[in-house]
């Protein structure tokens, strides 16, 4: 049954029969529906796994056109990346040098956040630190009766690929959460990449580049970021390990430069699961509907799915 979802056109009001019936928001529908699952229906196991089950044939595509991308920044290095910076992001530029940031403009944007912006971001970034502080690990040694030495010793990378993403949405905390453990960790120097389509640039985001003490920053995003990170080119120097989330093309990516230089993790798909107990104050339906986003801002294809106590009071609610 197709439905509108609260906050998107039709404010929350229904179509057809005037509800909303709670379950998997299908985010790549023109209009996004919602289809009500019923664990005590014997057909359950098998409309979920429907609703799991991911295109394939999208998913060989990805990774067919970010094949091409990598082999492609490879080889040409600089005058890629230009080539699809200027197609994805609709960013046209002479030369790569020219897409980067200088640390003039990182700390202008920091200069000129709101005062109560900046000491968020500021308390954050602390926060952030304290806690990798207390995960450092120190080199020791010690010798055998035999005259062995064994040990352990703990040396820092030289060069870190930060990918902050910066098309649908910007996020700062992206900055934050893997600029500051590798500082943390004694790393040499921090390369972040952030796509800025159409040439916008999040303030925010380059005043947290500022804070947490980033070397360089490319505007560049994509599956060619992520080969000139792990590859090298011209002007972007090639790093030791990438870190940091994106869409399915930089996953892809990620994924595929991995032995070239280390990675972090594949991030996504996500899914969040929302118990709502019926408790007004603590999880009312606004609240409840409100954190379901949380994931499927990240990409369409992600899941996020709510577990209201009755079926009857989410109905209520749903019409209004």
């Amino acid at each position: 049954m197709a439905a509108v979802w609260p906050g998107q056109t039709g404010r929350g009001k229904a179509l057809k029969n005037g509800t909303i019936k709670p379950g998997f928001l299908e985010m790549d529908s023109p209009v996004p529906t919602l289809t009500r699952l019923d664990s005590t229906q014997p057909d359950f196991q098998a409309r979920l796994a429907r609703l799991l089950q991911f295109d394939d044939a999208a998913d060989a595509a990805i990774e067919q056109t970010v094949a091409g991308i990598l082999h492609d920044v490879k080889t040409r290095g600089d005058a890629a990346v230009l080539e699809y910076t200027a197609r994805f992001d609709r960013l046209p530029a002479a030369s790569l040098a020219s897409l980067e940031l200088n640390a003039a403009q990182l700390r202008d944007a920091l200069a000129h956040l709101p005062a109560d912006t900046r000491l968020a971001l500021e308390a954050a970034a602390a926060r952030v630190r304290r806690y990798h502080e207390k995960q450092t690990q120190a080199s020791w040694t010690y010798t055998e009766d035999d005259g062995t030495v064994l040990g352990q010793k703990i040396t820092p990378l030289d060069r870190v690929g930060l990918y902050v993403p910066g098309g649908k949405a910007a996020y700062p905390s992206s900055v934050l959460m893997n600029a500051i453990p590798a500082r943390v960790a004694g790393v040499g120097e921090l390369i972040m990449v952030v796509p800025t389509p159409g040439g916008e640039q999040n303030q925010l985001v380059l005043a947290a580049a500022a804070i947490a003490g980033v070397d360089r920053v490319f505007t560049i995003g994509g599956a060619q970021a992520v080969a000139a990170l792990a590859y090298g080119t011209e002007t972007v120097p090639q790093v030791d390990k990438i870190v940091g989330p994106g869409n399915a093309y930089v996953a892809a990516a990620k994924r595929r430069v991995f032995g070239t230089v280390g990675i972090d993790m594949i991030a996504g798909p996500s899914e969040i699961l929302v118990i709502a107990d019926g408790t007004p104050r603590r999880n009312g339906w606004r609240w409840t509907c409100s954190r379901r986003p949380s994931t499927t801002k990240w990409r369409s294809r992600f899941c996020s799915r709510p577990t209201p106590p009755t079926w009857t009071r989410w109905r209520r609610r749903s019409t209004r």
